[in-house]
């Protein structure tokens, strides 16, 4: 049953209250942003490659891969809907990882969510409904309009929040509709039906909880967002910065990335 294997969840917890906390090795202000990787003076390479595999997107075992599915260099993402770095790095990093590595092939970003609370669940759910095309703009329209929708949840009666944290497809409903995240979506062209079925989906919602179970036991992720390349957990990279540095150092002119 749904409302068991979502209880498991409370140890990474589910209280909203939670959701905007960091991750213990995240920096309490951002750094300055370095260069764009699409300036003249970015340190990666251009090789001249196709320049659309930004727009390709498939669904895999735990989220979404964008980008070249035989790219020599594959990273993932692992980020949570309710998490403000994650958020940040939507806006800072993830145009410049399309412009810069992703479009040409140089490299493939897999997007992984990490289930911390139950509204992270409902975001999950919607962020897949839909063709797997749009996946990208579905993911990143609910982390660029996060401010609005988090303070709904934040401000929300007790008696309200204590339904949604049910975890079950009566309560993801509820939630939806109560943060105007459905709207949102049909914003985009999925269908209220469409939605609604995805969110009452409730073997999608335990593969969300599992894969990203599995994610913390293969990886040990200690937080959101957290990144790991060619399979290897990237040691205190939370923001875009301190990501930057190590593509940059990857895809210099030169390096063998």
């Amino acid at each position: 049953m749904i409302l068991k294997t979502f209880a498991s969840l409370a140890a990474l917890g589910l209280a909203l209250a939670a959701a905007s906390a960091t991750p213990a090795t995240a920096r309490s202000e951002p750094a300055a942003t370095p260069n764009q990787l699409s300036d003249p003076s970015s340190a990666f390479k251009d090789t001249g490659r196709r320049s659309t595999w930004h727009g390709e997107v498939a669904r895999t075992e735990r989220g979404h891969m964008i980008g070249d599915p035989d790219a020599d260099t594959s990273l993932i993402e692992f980020i949570s809907y309710t998490c403000g770095h994650c958020a940040t790095f939507a806006r800072e990093g993830e145009g410049a990882l399309d412009l810069a590595l992703l479009a040409p092939g140089h490299l493939n970003l897999e997007v992984r969510p990490v289930i911390r609370n139950a509204i992270d669940l409902t975001v999950s759910l919607l962020a897949q409904c839909g063709p797997e095309d749009r996946f990208k703009d579905r993911h990143r329209m609910f982390l660029m309009r996060q401010d609005a929708w988090l303070e709904k949840a934040r401000q929300a009666p007790q008696s309200q929040q204590a339904i949604w944290q049910r975890g079950d497809a009566a309560s993801r409903l509820n939630a939806a509709q109560a943060l105007d995240l459905d709207d949102m979506l049909a914003a985009r062209g999925v269908s209220k039906v469409d939605i609604n079925k995805c969110l009452a989906d409730d073997k999608a919602a335990l593969a969300l909880i599992s894969g990203g179970r599995a994610d913390r036991e293969e990886f040990a992720v200690p937080g959101t967002p957290s990144f790991a390349l060619d399979g290897e957990l990237l040691e205190g990279v939370h923001d875009w910065p301190a990501l930057y540095e190590v593509l940059s150092e990857r895809f210099r002119p030169g390096a063998g990335g």
